[in-house]
Parts: C-alpha cells; structure tokens; sequence
C-alpha cells in the first residue's frame, strides 16, 4: 500500500523556538529537508557545502537541545553554518548566500543575534567560547556555550591553548569535536553510544564529583594518583585521555548523524555538567548528497551547480590562474634546483602545492592549520642551507607575522612568501581579502617585497625568489585568472628594487603595483586621447623602493598617481614617505594614492569590488582629472 506523502516539517521552522513542537522522532524527516534545503540554495550561490552536509544532524540537536541565542552557540571557520543560518530566521535569504548585499558565508555578528561570534580563519571557537563562559560567571548570567571545531581545526595551536586555558579555569564550557576525517566505523556503533549516555548522566558525573571530593580529605597526592588511574582507564576506552590530562571530560566518539545518539548525550551534558566538557562526534563531509560523498574534496567549495548531476559550472578560462603558474614555475624551479622546498598549512590544492608535493614528495611538507609554526620551520630550513617555499594566502599569513618578523626576517634568513590571494576575494568578503599583506611585511627591515602584474611576471617573481639568498623575500599575486600575456619557457631573474616603464609620457605618472597594472593601461590610453600624455610604469618592487625611477617620474610629470590593490600604509605610503624625504612635493607635484577602502568591505563581485573602491579603469581617469583640478572629459570608457 503506497505510503501517504509525509507533511513538510521546515516551513514550520521559522527560528529555533519551533523546534520544541517537533517531536525527536520527526527530526531525521526534518535533517533530510534541511540538507535538500541547503543544497538546492548552494546550487545557485555557490560556497561551502561539504561541511554543512556533515552537520545537519548535530546542528538540528543542539538547536533543539538548547536554548539558543541565550545560549551561545559557535561554529570554528564557519564552513559548516549554512543548515544554522537556515534554522534561524535567515531561510528566506539563504539564496543570497555570499552575493552582494546578501548572507555571509560565514557567522557574522552584524546578520543575527543567533551568531555570537564571527568565523572565518579557524581553531578560534574554543578561545572565544572560554571568554563567553567567564563572562556568563563574572556577570552572574548562567547559560551554556557550546563551540563547535572540526578535526582539521584542531591542528592549530590555538586551540590547544584554550583547552589548557580552560581546563585550568574549570569553567563551563562544552567542546563539540566534529571528526570528519573518516567514516562511521564500528567504534561509533550501540555500545559506543550507550557507554557515552551512561558517561554524560547524572549518576556517573556525581559519582566522579563524589570521588573527587572524597579523596580529596586524603590529601592532593592520593587524590591525583586515583583520578588519574580512573580517567586513564577510562581513556583507553573511549580515547580522551589527552583531553582529561588537559582538565576536560571526555565524552565519545559517537555517530554525528545519529539523533538518537545525539540528543540524549547533549541533554545529559546541558543537564549535569559544570566544568568542561569535550564530546567527540564522528561526521561524514558531503553525507546525504552522493556527487559531494564520492568527490575528494567532499565537495568542499563549489561553484554553482546541477543538483542531479552535481556538475559545477565554472567558466572556461582564457588565461591560466595565478595559482596555476606559480605551481608550474615552482616546480620547474624544484627540478633545476634541489635545496628547493615548499610548505603549506593544510591547503595544498589551494596554493598550488599539490602540483610540486606529486613531482617531489620528499620535499614538500603539508604542515596542517599551524601558520606560525610554518614559518618557523621554514626558518629552520633555510638556517640550513636550504630554500623554503612558505605558500600561503595573505589572510593567513596575518595568523604568523611574529614569526616573521623574530624567526625570519631579524635573522636575515632567506625563506620565500608566495603570497595567494592578495587583494578583493569577491564572495568570501572581508574575513578572506588579502588586504594587509604589502603594508604589514614592507615595514620590516630586511624584508624584499614583490608584486606580479600578470602572469609572466609571477614566474619571474618565482625564480627571482629561489636565486635570492641574501634575505626575506615575499610576492603576491590575486586569486583568479591572469590577464593572457604570453608566457616565458622560464621565469628570468628580476634585479632587486627595480621597476620597468611599461609606456612613456609626459604629464600624468600611473604607477602601479600588482595586477592593478592592466587598468593603468586601460586608463592611459584614455588619457592619452583626451589630452593628457601618460606614463605606465610597473613598480614590481614595494621593498627596496626604484628610487632613481620614482624620482624622475616626479620631476618630469605634473601628476604622480600610485595604484594597488592594498590597504593604507601600503605601496603608496612608502612612495609618500620617499617623496617627502627628498623635497619632491615642495614642487607643485600632485601625489595621489589609490588604495582599498579603509573598510573592511563586504561579499561582491571582484569588478563591483574595484568599482567601489576606485580602482578601475574609470577610478584611476578620475582621479588624474580631479588632481589637475579639470572637469573630466568624456571619454571612450569601453568596458569600463
């Protein structure tokens, strides 16, 4: 007899509250309406998917369990929130998903009180969890924070620093390990999941509280020495032994799509527990959704999507990626040059290293999410004789800069910096924008600071770096396709601290630093054809400065105009600062800086981006006219 269609459960979720009037026998219906849910949205945006499959189920159970905003909830990078923002008020927007003016693709607290803290970079929940809970106590306000950190995420250092922290503090706070790193398994079967209730109930968290306060009347030694024995024996069982040594009970692992599983241990926990508490939950990344299951990457950034195939719809290029040449030019390097290394911190593919770590594996090193300790190790290397690659984004590299600065650079020690990613990002927002990068490493003494134009200029910049011993060296370069220059057989190498002149002229300078270079040409044809003679000039160096250059450019323009795709402090103001030095504004000069925005700008597209910033074609033409205090003429803009 055919089976009557089951009534829709997610139109009756509007916002957590609606969950206690859905029974736990409905919520398996209601996690499989969330995933369609989650996926058709990303289907048409774009994002993070994997990660959101993995947590429907746990991300279902903790809203039921608790009582959300009161209790603090937070997810570590914010990958997986997707399925969080659809169960609190946010479903009608969630096909905005990283589009301008639309959802972030990550917890922002600005979007909803249900996000108590922003993610982004990762293995900051627990730290920022701890401070909550101190400050529920401090403030006399009880409720529960939960913070939520995927397996990778605990490479960090960071997070271990927070368990020790709050293992010492004794404080209320519950840990939810996500472990996805492999399947369900045997350990996370019946009897697993009957011993982690009995563990998280009443009666045996009063029993351990009872123990403790016992064998505290004989003395601290004789109190040490039991529980230890008691929590090491039971860390064989259950694997926390780590996690007890560091002050935190341990509950787990469990199934993390299991509700039945799920519910009764969260509910334990919200119930009986005062101290920290770590319960380790065993996902699946990609579950519910075969083409995510069956990918490598579990589908962990997509592009749009068909939803029946799961093929993505990425353009066809007409250039490589940045990414791309630098991963051929540093394996070309790697082949000629064997003191040639490279590391990463957990993002092979992303950075391109995938490619050298399959032509030498020996010699490339996968670090996991620890960038201050990639760089240290890098420094080690080089101490050694040998040249490090450390490849990261330039969001990323913010997480290690003391290490730079101490370990790298006061050393003088030659480790190389491709930095990824450098500039607007478009759909990942502020938290990924490579904004910093040019201003935090050119302030540093002894430090050579590069940026490609296009992409020729990227392998110049790569072998550049593997022949330059005398030092630090950085060179960044943007997410995405190049410009279709035509590319060197191999990168040469590039006389440090000196740019080149790309197209002469005689009233208004563009000098550019970085891929911003292709508008300044754009820009000078304009300006050319409305009267107003232009020079190009490719800086390629923001440390050491082209002094000579920069001063003939002063003296034989009337407008001196600096273009990159950084934040204030950058390329530009070390131009200022040499100007001034050396009186070249004490003339009449016009210096005008075109950098990002002093804001940390929101999602959009990458043209809309430079639109707003004034750093397109259109933005350099006006800024030449208002700083020749003339009225702009109309000019043929074509695709501007």
């Amino acid at each position: 007899m055919k089976q009557p269609p089951k009534t829709p459960l997610l139109d009756k979720v509007l916002e957590p509250d609606d969950l206690e009037h859905i029974e736990d026998a409905d919520l398996p219906q209601l996690a499989e309406e969330l995933r369609a849910e989650m996926i058709d949205a990303v289907s048409q945006t774009g994002g993070h998917l994997g990660a959101g499959l993995g947590v429907v189920e746990l991300t279902l159970a903790i809203h039921k369990v608790f009582n959300t905003p009161h209790d603090r909830l937070i997810f570590d990078v914010g990958h997986q929130c997707y399925p969080h923002k659809i169960l609190t008020g946010r479903r009608d927007r969630i096909r905005t998903l990283r589009q301008e003016e639309g959802l972030s693709g990550f917890t922002k607290r600005a979007e909803s009180e249900y996000d108590p803290f922003g993610a982004a970079h990762s293995s900051t929940s627990i730290s920022a969890g701890l401070g909550m809970a101190v400050a529920s106590e401090i403030q006399d306000d009880p409720r529960n924070v939960i913070a939520v950190i995927g397996d990778g995420s605990m490479s960090a250092g960071m997070a271990y620093e927070a368990l020790n922290n709050a293992g010492s503090l004794d404080a209320r706070l519950i840990v939810i390990l996500n472990d996805n790193d492999m399947s369900i398994a045997q350990p996370t079967g019946a009897m697993s999941a009957y011993l982690a209730r009995l563990a998280s109930g009443r009666a045996y968290l009063g029993m351990r509280d009872i123990g403790k306060k016992m064998t505290a009347y004989l003395g601290q030694t004789i109190d040490r020495a039991i529980t230890r024995a008691v929590e090491h024996a039971r860390g064989y069982v259950t694997g926390g032994t780590m996690f007890e040594e560091l002050g935190f009970y341990h509950i787990g692992p469990i199934d993390g799509h299991n509700l039945e599983h799920l519910l009764p241990v969260l509910r334990n926990v919200r119930d009986h527990s005062n101290g920290p508490v770590i319960i380790h939950v065993m996902t699946q990344k990609g579950k519910g959704y075969a083409p995510a299951e069956a990918a490598s990457d579990k589908y962990h950034g997509v592009s749009k999507f068909d939803v029946i195939t799961g093929t993505q719809s990425k353009s066809i290029p007409n250039a490589p990626s940045y990414t791309s040449v630098f991963a051929k030019s540093l394996v070309q390097e790697g082949g000629i040059d064997e003191k040639i290394v490279a590391v990463t911190a957990a993002m092979p593919s992303g950075t391109g290293l995938d490619k050298f770590l399959a032509e030498y594996p020996s010699r490339c090193f996968d670090v996991g999410i620890a960038e201050q300790h990639a760089v240290t190790f890098a420094a080690g290397m080089a101490s050694e004789g040998l040249k490090p690659f450390v490849a990261l984004y330039s969001t990323f590299l913010q997480r290690a800069y003391d290490q730079v600065v101490h370990d790298v650079a006061i050393q003088n020690l030659p480790v190389r910096f491709p930095i990824d990613r450098a500039g607007f990002v478009g759909a990942d927002g502020p938290t990924h924008a490579g904004s910093f990068d040019t201003t935090y490493l050119a302030t540093l003494p002894n430090m050579v600071v590069m940026a490609a134009s296009d992409e020729a200029e990227l392998m110049h910049m790569t072998r550049t770096a593997a022949e330059y011993d005398e030092g630090p060296i950085s060179f960044r370069f943007p997410r995405g396709e190049g410009v279709g220059v035509e590319m060197p057989d191999r990168g040469q190498i590039l006389q440090i601290g000196k740019g080149r002149v790309v197209k002469e002229g005689t009233k208004v300078a563009l000098l550019s630093f970085g891929t911003r270079l292709a508008d300044c040409v754009l820009a000078a044809e304009d300006l050319d054809a409305a009267g107003l003679s232009t020079t190009v000039v490719d800086a390629r160096f923001a440390k050491p400065l082209d002094h000579d250059l920069i001063r003939r450019l002063a003296k034989e323009h009337e407008v001196l105009i600096t273009i990159e795709e950084g934040a204030v402090g950058g390329f530009g103001s070390h131009v200022s600062h040499f100007l001034s030095h050396e009186g070249l504004l004490d003339h009449g000069l016009k210096f005008r800086p075109l950098v990002m925005p002093d804001i940390y700008m929101d999602q959009a597209k990458p043209e809309d981006m430079y639109l707003k910033a004034g750093l397109d074609r259109a933005g350099i033409i006006d800024t030449a006219f208002k700083a020749l205090g003339a009225e702009r003429k109309i000019l043929p803009l074509s695709g501007a």
